[in-house]
């Protein structure tokens, strides 16, 4: 919460100065940007590493009740339209997001779990959905680096375009909304719920990724991204092949080449 609210009070004056070129706020993540790696997390340490990384900054706001393993996990990690990502600045994990690509044939995913009767009647008429969920930030990492959520959700931008979803989703704190509907334009479309194993409450809003890309791009340009870096991290690897360790990002190239 005190990261979203220090990035958005100097997103806000970036956007009010008007000028074109890259912002100042734009620059610093862009330069972090360039000292981060993705990584998709399956098994093994790393796995358990966000899982703790979760209970870590959700027991820190009592967003969660305490558990005797100090991990967050649910069913929904294990669902076959599940990625689950750490983001590490110079190799230290600063961050985590879950993402989930929701379509009639996978409706897996925590926003259908919850707002059920309104999504599945738009999955039945063949919409479909990115919901990303448990972002969670390092609390001692969020306060050297207040750029994280724009390098961690630039994540569910890649998943929209990969999977070319018209939609992506976010099930939050209402509290929150203000972030997403400054940034992302998102427009709310469910009422205040209660979401199982959370403290809390949480609201639907949905953003029409046509409808911001250009202005995200430009307004934003560390939210670019190849098709290849889409590909590492979002396509399955074929059997017997073995997934990309770590994803760099690409963002740098499309300034680059500006």
């Amino acid at each position: 919460m005190t990261t979203q609210q220090t990035t958005a009070g100097e997103d806000a004056s970036a956007e009010a100065s008007g000028v074109s070129e890259m912002s100042t706020f734009a620059r610093h993540v862009s330069a972090l940007l360039e000292r981060t790696e993705y990584r998709c997390c399956d098994k093994g340490e790393d796995l358990e590493d966000i899982y703790r990384l979760r209970y870590k900054s959700y027991r820190l706001s009592d967003m969660v009740p305490e558990n005797p393993d100090h991990i967050i996990h649910d069913e929904l990690d294990e669902a076959p339209n599940c990625y689950k990502f750490g983001v590490y600045v110079d190799g230290e994990l600063i961050s985590t997001l879950r993402i989930h690509h929701v379509c009639e044939a996978t409706p897996q995913s925590p926003s259908n779990t919850v707002y059920g009767d309104i999504l599945r009647p738009m999955l039945a008429s063949g919409a479909s959905f990115i919901d990303p969920s448990r972002f969670a930030a390092d609390p001692d990492w969020s306060r050297v680096f207040p750029q994280i959520p724009y390098l961690t959700l630039r994540l569910a931008g890649m998943a929209c375009f990969h999977f070319k979803a018209p939609y992506c989703l976010s099930t939050i704190r209402e509290e929150h909304a203000g972030f997403y509907k400054r940034i992302y334009r998102s427009e709310q479309i469910g009422e205040t719920r209660n979401y199982p194993g959370l403290n809390y409450q949480v609201v639907l809003y949905r953003a029409d990724v046509a409808a911001i890309r250009e202005r995200s791009f430009n307004r934003y340009p560390f939210f670019k991204s190849t098709a290849m870096e889409q590909r590492m991290l979002f396509a399955k690897p074929l059997h017997g092949e073995l997934g990309p360790l770590t994803i760099l990002p690409t963002a740098k190239y499309f300034r680059d080449a500006a």
